[in-house]
């Protein structure tokens, strides 16, 4: 299986779908949630997002259905190219597809040897064996701190520093051993999963993408139309929340003249939407999602993103 969408039926149903809307899948992969989103419509249409390649081998034989081969950074983009500039609701599953973990080449997973190169989209740019072997130590150190909240992330940045100054680390093997004896008893695997998810974040610039799509959001959607949002961690998470709250990262909520308070959207659920324990028994990978929703109001935009 490529990939088993996650909150299927809440996310899908937090949209609110209208018939014959117009809604944006952010984060393709499987097509699980845009099928859904299909099935519930009368008409309209879905427009997928993947910088994976692979990805549009999933694409539905719908003539309502369109592929988007690009970053999600650049939603506006794409949706001024479709002819739908405000959109009914958005959908964005932030996980990494399993297809990715599950493909040895592809260098995301601690649990195959293969080439140290975590990128979604492979038609160029920079890979983690080039983050590992071309950062400062102290870029390394805020890599690991700051995108995967490690403890040691000093400690770590050195050592990595010093095994390349030996020859380039080039594979998951050969990081793995550099950084093992580094990892704290019993919970290595928890350790090789922080560090592998800081080099991902780095390398797919994942969190500079999501603040990217997150300000455009407000322009794409329609007075009304919903953004749904599933995270894995906490940087996302805390992102997403402080956006949808108040309109910016740092959750300050704005306001005018006469104090009253600036909201582009309207939160849907007070607090994150986690999994039953049923579909995290059928599908371990989703423990640590939360999804988020919350509805476009009609404060007119400040400025075009």
């Amino acid at each position: 299986m490529y990939h088993k969408a996650v909150l299927l039926d809440k996310s899908v149903t937090g949209l609110k779908i209208r018939p014959g809307g117009v809604y944006f899948d952010l984060t393709f992969g499987g097509g699980g949630h845009a099928r859904e989103i299909l099935r519930r419509l009368e008409g309209g249409r879905v427009i997928g997002f993947d910088r994976d390649a692979e990805a549009r081998e999933n694409a539905p034989k719908d003539d309502r259905f369109a592929f988007v081969h690009h970053n999600f950074r650049y939603l506006m983009h794409f949706a001024r190219y479709h002819g739908c500039e405000q959109v009914d609701g958005i959908l964005a599953d932030l996980g990494v597809s399993w297809h990715d973990f599950d493909t040895a080449e592809r260098g995301f997973s601690f649990r195959f040897d293969a080439p140290l190169d975590m990128r979604m989209d492979r038609r160029g740019g920079r890979t983690a064996a080039d983050a590992v072997n071309d950062s400062s130590e102290e870029e390394l150190r805020r890599v690991f701190w700051e995108y995967g909240e490690v403890k040691n992330a000093r400690q770590l940045a050195k050592r990595v520093v010093e095994a390349r100054a030996v020859g380039p680390l080039l594979r998951t093997g050969e990081f793995l051993q550099v950084i093992a004896p580094l990892a704290p008893a019993a919970k290595e695997k928890k350790y090789f999963a922080q560090v592998f998810q800081a080099l991902r974040v780095e390398v797919n610039e994942e969190l500079e993408s999501l603040k990217e799509m997150l300000r455009q959001s407000v322009a794409a959607l329609r007075p009304g139309g919903r953004l749904a949002v599933i995270t894995y961690h906490s940087l996302e998470d805390r992102l997403v929340k402080n956006f949808m709250r108040s309109g910016n990262f740092e959750g300050e909520v704005e306001k005018d003249f006469y104090g009253r308070e600036r909201r582009l959207f309207e939160l849907v659920n007070r607090k994150a939407i986690e999994p039953t324990d049923e579909e995290i028994e059928e599908n371990p990978r989703a423990r640590s999602a939360k999804l988020r929703v919350a509805e476009r109001t009609d404060q007119p935009v400040n400025h075009a993103p």
